[in-house]
């Protein structure tokens, strides 16, 4: 009878220990998406940061050069050149 007994309570303990085993990999693996996610979107953002740091360097590495001066006189005021004529596309 304690044999049998014994072998119960064996059996009870091993299937709670299965279940516990299965509920802890289950949210270990939830975690894991979680974090596959993060490093993903975290990498996005670091070749967006990388992009942005080399036209940085370019504009200072170009800083003294003619055209990249006058490329931003035209685009960030708005200038022209003596020369030059500009058209408006006035159906917008």
């Amino acid at each position: 009878m304690k044999l049998r007994r014994a072998g119960w309570i064996t059996g009870l303990v091993i299937a709670g220990l299965i279940l516990y085993a299965c509920v802890t990999l289950t949210n270990m693996r939830s975690k894991v998406n979680q974090a596959a996610k993060t490093q993903a979107e975290l990498q996005t953002r670091v070749e967006q940061i990388q992009e942005e740091n080399a036209a940085l360097q370019h504009a200072i590495d170009n800083k003294d050069d003619p055209d990249t001066i006058g490329d931003i006189a035209r685009e960030k005021l708005g200038l022209v050149m003596p020369d030059e004529r500009i058209f408006y596309d006035a159906g917008e």
